[in-house]
């Protein structure tokens, strides 16, 4: 047990639900390190018996990078800490490199959460961190399609494949503070070579935010950062409410929105459910652009039209605002993958049978064959949403079968929330909740912290 940080570890970890345990990614830097040791010392003192596996991803880009990870795993056996160390093997992308790292980084951390049935992983995000990125979002001029939300930072909590909470206890603290920390304990650290190499952007910003004045700067981002991190979740708060107030499902991949949601006197917060609902619809892990989606908007107060945007059709007509999947460009006929996702839109889960399926979109003449569904609803709208949801018809069945109905037997295929399937940043949980009770998802998993739960 450590003799001098209780403090910090209770101020750091008091607030997290711990019952079920959690993995702590540590890649053997300062940071990392830091948090595995108060998390370790926390978990000592409070909750024993909980469970805490440390887990180091070697990513395999750099000489050095196994023998950090063996360095890790060696202060974790002197400290009675079980560990895992995993790679990341296969090709390596020669464009886009960092964001495929970090997307296999959070697929081996979840991989090793689920197999201690744990849901909570935690990771040494610090304040240093957190004002690099928001400095470096700000300096990109981020464009219409981000709106400045990114501006919000890395969320205290992120969802990661709508089932494991990525939890990021150390963002108000600094790195010094850890780094003393763990010279107190007599403990080292890795350094990673790229952390210090200026042809990276986030080393760039690193070394602006040295020195006297680099710490003003840091000081002014983490302020930025809280304000639009409010301003985030009120806005997806305001966009929530008009969500469950206006939009209704008639069928499974049709979304009807109530005309008078154009005059509600929310433009802000409508626009912003507006761009959610049509890359849910449309299965896009993106928004549409803000200054398309204002455009759009105006164009439906103006009057009747049809268009498309982010994939999704957009019928407005007296008997409402309509959203649905365009045909264009939807997923050819393929063997059916237990949990992958189909089209953006759709998680696929096979069922007992062991059958071998195909899996297409079930097309226009299939869909004509169906009953017409809710006689308030057009017909026409009906069948057009029905033709683009997925259906199955038997692997190696007659050339040119017709595929079976939607939700055929043999698999499911359940609703996502597109644009926050892969990461949710708990900025964004309450409007995620609202369209995932639109659309028929699967509920949100409770936050692990403390007198919190997914509602």
């Amino acid at each position: 047990m450590l003799d001098a940080e209780p403090d910090l570890s209770t101020r750091l970890f008091s607030h997290i639900d711990f019952a079920d345990g959690a993995v702590a990614a540590v890649s053997g830097g300062s940071d990392s390190t830091a948090l595995l040791l108060l998390l370790k010392d926390h978990l000592d003192r409070t909750l024993p018996s909980a469970r805490l596996l440390a887990v180091t991803v070697d990513h395999g880009l750099r000489r050095g990078s196994a023998d950090e990870a063996r360095a890790v795993a060696e202060l974790c056996a002197e400290r009675g800490i079980a560990h895992r160390i995993l790679d990341w093997t296969g090709e390596k992308p020669s464009t886009g490199l960092p964001a495929a790292a970090r997307a296999a980084r959070y697929r081996l951390l979840s991989s090793a959460a689920r197999a201690e049935g744990v849901g909570l992983i935690l990771t040494g995000h610090t304040s240093d961190d957190q004002a690099e990125t928001v400095l470096m979002r700000r300096d990109r001029k981020l464009g219409a399609r981000d709106d400045g939300r990114g501006l919000a930072g890395m969320a205290p909590a992120t969802l990661h494949d709508w089932r494991d909470w990525i939890v990021r206890p150390l963002l108000g603290v600094r790195r010094g503070v850890l780094r003393d920390f763990l010279r107190r304990q007599e403990v080292g650290w890795a350094e990673d070579p790229t952390n210090a190499d200026e042809a990276f952007e986030r080393p760039r910003m690193r070394a602006t935010l040295a020195g006297e004045a680099g710490a003003r700067r840091m000081d002014d981002a983490l302020a930025l950062a809280a304000r639009e991190a409010g301003a985030r979740a009120r806005l997806g708060a305001e966009a929530a409410r008009l969500i469950e107030r206006f939009a209704s499902q008639p069928a499974a991949g049709l979304i009807r929105l109530d005309p008078a949601l154009l005059g509600a006197g929310e433009d802000p917060a409508a626009i912003y459910a507006l761009r959610i609902l049509l890359a849910t619809s449309g299965g896009i892990a993106f928004l549409p652009d803000q200054a398309r989606s204002e455009a759009l908007f105006a164009r439906l107060k103006a009057g009747f039209l049809c268009a498309t945007l982010s994939r999704t059709v957009v019928d407005s007509r007296r008997a409402g605002i309509f959203l649905r999947r365009e045909m264009r460009g939807l997923p050819a006929a393929e063997a059916a993958v237990d949990a992958t996702l189909w089209d953006g839109r759709r998680r696929i889960t096979l069922g007992d049978g062991g059958d071998a399926l195909l899996i297409a979109p079930l097309g226009a003449a299939a869909a004509k064959r169906l009953p017409a569904g809710r006689v308030e609803t057009p017909p026409s709208l009906m069948r057009a949403a029905l033709a683009a949801e997925p259906a199955s018809q038997p692997l190696g069945g007659s050339a040119g079968a017709a595929p079976d109905r939607p939700a055929s037997r043999g698999f499911q295929a359940s609703p996502v929330v597109a644009p926050f399937a892969r990461f949710l940043p708990s900025f964004d949980l309450a409007v995620a909740r609202s369209v995932a009770r639109l659309i028929g998802a699967c509920p949100l998993p409770a936050l692990p912290f403390a007198g919190h739960s997914a509602g």
